[in-house]
């Protein structure tokens, strides 16, 4: 019975273990999130055809309602797909289809309040962002310190267009035009505008 016991308990402790992750991918299936928990720290990471776009990236925040950045237990999750039809008279394609999968991830704080982190994917975009029910007459949230961040592999470039400083140039018009696109610049690379 003792042997059945320890069993029970190491199994749940498994159980536990992998009930505290999520995923979800876009509809072709080639962009993935995964959600965790890591010593009760919510985190994600994100891959397209496999290879990683964000490492473990940190998730979370500090408000006036509680600390929702550490010491966090999962509750639960939930799928779904989510599909869109649109029309804008004023682009290119003037009827857009949108299709995406959506993982909602139920987590609890210390003092048992909740929250939800929605992520959505379609097959190019990942977006997610912080739901959270009413506690008592609380009519607004502070937030006192954000906790989320994008962790890029260091191998990452960007190709990006730096700012200018402001009221430079011909006619004082900067930044009314883009500055010089630098490809495969490497994304630590300071701005020589500072």
């Amino acid at each position: 019975m003792k042997q059945l016991t320890l069993f029970s308990l190491l199994f749940a402790g498994v159980v536990q273990t992998f009930a505290q992750q999520a995923a979800v991918t876009g509809p072709d299936s080639r962009l993935k999130l995964d959600f965790q928990l890591q010593d009760g720290k919510p985190v994600y990471s994100v891959t397209y055809d496999g290879k990683t776009v964000l490492e473990n990236s940190p998730l979370g925040f500090v408000s006036n309602i509680g600390d929702f950045s550490r010491q966090m237990s999962f509750v639960g999750q939930q799928a779904d797909k989510v599909e869109k039809t649109y029309t804008q008279d004023r682009i290119k394609c003037s009827t857009v289809n949108y299709s995406a999968n959506k993982l909602t991830v139920t987590l609890e704080n210390a003092e048992k309040k909740k929250l939800d982190i929605v992520f959505q994917l379609s097959n190019n975009d990942v977006a997610f962002r912080y739901e959270m029910p009413q506690y008592g007459e609380t009519a607004c949230m502070v937030i006192e310190k954000e906790a989320t961040g994008f962790d890029f592999p260091s191998s990452t470039t960007t190709f990006l267009s730096p700012q200018s400083d402001p009221m430079i140039g011909w006619m004082r018009t900067k930044p009314s035009y883009e500055e010089e696109y630098v490809p495969d610049e490497p994304v630590a690379t300071p701005s020589k505008y500072g």
